[in-house]
């Protein structure tokens, strides 16, 4: 990454795609950073830069990068690769470490666990300018598209009317509303979203508090 790219980085501040972080905190908080961009659409995480823009620089990067390493190939299941550089500014080092979408979605903190539990496992994604938890509805997408379990042939029964219905005088759905509007329990319209979304006829958004709501994709 050349000098320019940086500092337009560090101009545009924290988003979707860019972090920034004074200096490492923990393995389990930078797991979720690293986790959370492998799982959306890949981005950077700048070390040694305040969330003012400031560059300050980190005390040694040697030490931040084993850190880093550590936190996502022992921290982070299955394990994310990471490209790291750094680079120079008037006497301060940043650790640049970058972090691309990944194909094993979704990735999630290490729980020791053989198999995946969706009870359990704490995945998280990129949303604006945070690193959220993501719901079990995104998870189960994520995990449909990455085994390319993609619905082509899908029966339009009666929730799936009620929910099309709602979208043509509404602007958004979520699990609770088709719940209440089908008299369908939580996990039933879960599912029913979730497959809409999978049959490429729903997307699925996320809130900033990890919330997520369904929108039509026509």
């Amino acid at each position: 990454m050349k000098r320019a790219d940086v500092l337009k980085l560090i101009e545009e501040g924290e988003n979707i795609h860019c972090e920034f972080k004074l200096k490492f905190s923990s393995y389990e908080k930078i797991a979720r950073e690293i986790c959370a961009f492998a799982n959306t659409k890949g981005g950077y995480i700048l070390f040694g830069v305040d969330d003012n823009k400031g560059i300050i620089g980190v005390e040694s990067e040697k030490s931040e990068t084993e850190l880093i390493l550590d936190s996502a190939n022992k921290y982070c299941e299955p394990p994310v690769p990471v490209n790291i550089s750094y680079m120079d500014f008037y006497g301060k080092e940043i650790v640049i470490v970058e972090v691309n979408e990944s194909n094993q979605k979704p990735h999630r903190l290490q729980d020791y666990l053989t198999d995946f539990d969706i009870n359990k496992a704490v995945v998280c994604v990129r949303v604006n300018d945070k690193s959220v938890q993501a719901s079990k509805e995104l998870i189960r997408l994520l995990k449909a598209r990455t085994d390319s379990l993609e619905l082509v042939k899908y029966i339009i029964g009666n929730n799936e009317k009620i929910v099309f219905d709602y979208l043509a005088q509404n602007e958004t759905i979520s699990v609770k509303e088709l719940g209440a509007l089908a008299n369908i329990s939580d996990r039933r319209a879960s599912r029913t979203l979730v497959k809409m979304a999978r049959a490429n006829l729903l997307l699925i958004h996320t809130k900033d508090n990890g919330e997520d709501y369904f929108t039509s994709a026509g």
